[in-house]
């Protein structure tokens, strides 16, 4: 598949059918790891949004077992609520 001097591509009929990219609607183009994704708009949105759920749960793992056990809820209330200003 070549690009045009204008920097057009024609998707072929095929995987537009699959992506559910239908004439004349709007897509979004990406950069995920390096790769150029093109996604029917509204499903971009759906995608963006379970990739940041993704990387907030990557975080929550991180973060496993790196809290002290020793402290219960209301000696974390009590440090958050009797700190200096």
């Amino acid at each position: 598949m070549r690009v045009t001097s204008k920097g057009q591509v024609t998707i072929p009929r095929d995987l537009r059918e699959l992506a559910g990219i239908e004439p004349n609607s709007e897509v979004v183009f990406t950069i995920e790891d390096g790769r150029l994704v093109v996604e029917p708009k509204g499903r971009a949105r759906e995608s963006a949004e379970r990739a940041r759920l993704d990387r907030f749960v990557q975080t929550l793992d991180r973060l496993e077992g790196s809290g002290d056990p020793s402290l219960d809820a209301d000696a974390v209330m009590a440090m958050t609520r009797d700190r200096d200003q």
